[in-house]
């Protein structure tokens, strides 16, 4: 077999399989690109509800029962405390909730994971760490092999000999001009 028939056979292949991989981090990347302007793995739904009133002379944990009951939270409570004297945090699971005595105020800051992005997030930024980087570096690899086999497919002035090597050097060149203005 011809090296160059090989080299689209092996191309086209590898680069079937890391379709779906590329796919990911392409989604993800774009999420953590703008982190300053969303969070890409959370979804904060922040409300406030005025209580009618508040049991008078209750107990911390009395008025705790009463509010999550008030406010319809299902959630286990994984801690509490006054943070002043007219003020009291209720700590469950994926939700706080701040409770104003005097003004009967119940804000609440619901934290839901945003269902893929997260997930995909994660793999992005290596959290499995484990199998994961393995697979991670394989990916890195075999990206490396589509770019470098790439610019060996197509023969004449419109591959590497000609206007590939002035579009590659453009590739190169991009990165190369972002790091001499934000780092020199």
């Amino acid at each position: 077999m011809h090296w160059r028939k090989l080299l689209r056979v092996l191309h086209r292949d590898i680069g079937y399989i890391a379709a779906g991989l590329t796919i990911i981090y392409a989604i993800s990347g774009i999420a953590v690109n703008h982190i300053q302007d969303w969070n890409p793995n959370y979804k904060i739904e922040k409300s406030t509800i005025i209580l009618d009133s508040l049991p008078k002379n209750a107990t911390k944990d009395e008025t705790v029962v009463y509010v999550l009951n008030a406010i319809n939270e299902k959630g286990e409570v994984k801690n509490t405390y006054r943070s002043s004297p007219n003020e009291l945090e209720i700590f469950v699971e994926g939700n706080t909730i701040l409770v104003n005595y005097i003004t009967k105020e119940v804000k609440q800051e619901k934290v839901n994971s945003r269902l893929f992005l997260k997930e995909t997030n994660d793999l992005h930024l290596n959290k499995p760490k484990g199998l994961w980087t393995y697979i991670a570096d394989i990916f890195a690899v075999a990206l490396l092999f589509l770019a470098i086999s790439g610019l060996f497919m197509i023969k004449g002035k419109n591959g590497i000999k000609g206007r590939g090597w002035w579009l590659t050097l453009i590739g190169f060149g991009i990165p190369l001009l972002f790091w001499l203005y934000y780092y020199l």
